[in-house]
């Protein structure tokens, strides 16, 4: 079973370290979620596992190789990083076919990956009149010629509609299912959280969480309940002076932290006020992350007054 090894990557450009002593696997079997902000250093690792950047210091190996090591590398390892890298002139067939030739695979890889990603009804199109969505689907045709162990998605569902989002996430599921190793970075935080079996979380070019996704909102994750009352201001004061962290919910809720849904019952009692909802919750992975990673951020926007 093949799988990507990360090991002490470091990439410097001029005085800037984008990348800085990264260290992970990316095991078969399963999607591991490669996540981090705006310039956390996602797009410059996956250009080093794919020989198209070169570390300034550590290694990357797939299947215990280099990139460049690889006789053939499409079987080994199939990447979109940019899906709109293909020429709008030429049609979907040809695209896959001048793949499929210049890596020594046969034409009939070209018809088998057209039927899987479901483009055979517009094989003979070309590329330029296709929607955001058919271009994705190609360029995972294209990273399948070859049959390879190792697969690497860069923001596959950025700008999808959510039928398109909704294909991607079953296909990486499918592809893990056949033992594959499947590396694939998103900014959309509840698509992850249904997709990826790992995460890698990375911030300023350094890895912050490298975990399983349970471990990881259990670990990571602050419990809360959602209380409504007809009083909520009121009650909102006696959890305050009992120790816990109140906040504002939607439609008059309360969202309390620091305290179990029992002990708030038990307060409720105390103090005669009557509960309409009690509902303990857990954080979500866009809380989690937000949290996790908020001191890594490049750039922050302004909170509104």
């Amino acid at each position: 079973m093949t799988r990507i090894d990360v090991q002490g990557l470091t990439k410097r450009y001029g005085p800037d370290t984008v990348v800085d002593d990264l260290s992970f696997t990316v095991e078969p079997g399963q999607v591991t979620g490669f996540l981090g902000p705006n310039g956390a250093g996602k797009s410059t690792t996956m250009k080093m596992i794919m020989g198209l950047a070169a570390p300034t210091r550590g290694s990357v190996t797939i299947g215990g190789r280099g990139y460049r090591d690889l006789p053939v590398p499409l079987t080994e390892v199939g990447a979109l990083l940019d899906a709109g890298a293909v020429h709008g002139s030429r049609k979907a067939y040809d695209h896959l076919l001048s793949l499929a030739v210049s890596n020594g695979l046969s034409r009939g890889q070209v018809g088998e990956v057209l039927a899987r990603t479901g483009l055979e009804g517009v094989a003979g199109k070309r590329v330029g009149g296709f929607s955001l969505g058919m271009r994705q689907r190609l360029g995972i045709a294209a990273t399948l010629l070859g049959d390879p162990q190792v697969l690497i998605f860069d923001e596959p569902v950025n700008g999808l509609d959510p039928e398109g989002i909704r294909w991607i996430r079953d296909f990486m599921r499918s592809l893990a299912r056949e033992g594959r190793a499947v590396l694939v970075s998103s900014h959309l935080m509840s698509e992850m959280a249904q997709t990826a079996d790992h995460l890698v979380v990375i911030g300023r070019g350094r890895v912050i969480a490298d975990t399983g996704m349970s471990e990881f909102l259990q670990t990571n994750g602050v419990s809360s309940v959602l209380v409504r009352t007809l009083e909520p201001g009121a009650f909102a004061r006696r959890l305050t002076a009992a120790g816990a962290t109140v906040r504002d919910g939607r439609e008059s809720s309360l969202v309390v932290s620091g305290m179990t849904s029992e002990d708030i019952g038990r307060l409720a009692v105390y103090h005669g006020v009557a509960l309409s909802e009690l509902a303990p919750q857990r954080a979500s992975l866009e809380d989690v992350f937000m949290e996790l990673t908020k001191d890594s951020l490049e750039y922050e926007g302004a909170t509104a007054a």
